[in-house]
């Protein structure tokens, strides 16, 4: 298993996912999104594994007037205006190679090989 984990130092979710694998003596990478954030291939690969970017936006973001406007301009520019602003995206993501989750999922990452 190649473990990516996405998230921030703050999130509740991100800490459990990390006590998870850390639990099961499962390697994993972990990458602070205040910090670095998903690049544009990650974010395309993990938007295929979850069903689309609109999976991605976390409704309850703190940014409400940012959520607004990703809900509301053009398909075409909601990709880019996510890729600046990562704040408004579900944490944690949990990728494995081409597999990836949202949130806290023990239920399917106790499948993953």
């Amino acid at each position: 298993m190649n473990i990516q984990i996405f998230g921030t130092r703050k999130s509740f979710d991100t800490k459990k996912a990390e006590r998870y694998f850390k639990e099961r003596g499962i390697k994993y990478q972990f990458i602070d999104m205040k910090e670095k954030g998903l690049s544009k291939g990650e974010f395309n690969a993990v938007c295929q594994a979850v069903g689309g970017y609109e999976a991605l936006i976390d409704p309850n973001c703190k940014d409400k007037d940012l959520l607004a406007l990703i809900q509301y301009i053009s398909p075409e520019d909601k990709v880019e205006k996510i890729l600046e602003n990562q704040k408004v995206i579900k944490v944690p993501i949990v990728r494995n190679g081409k597999q990836a989750t949202l949130g806290y999922e023990p239920e399917i990452w106790k499948n993953w090989k």
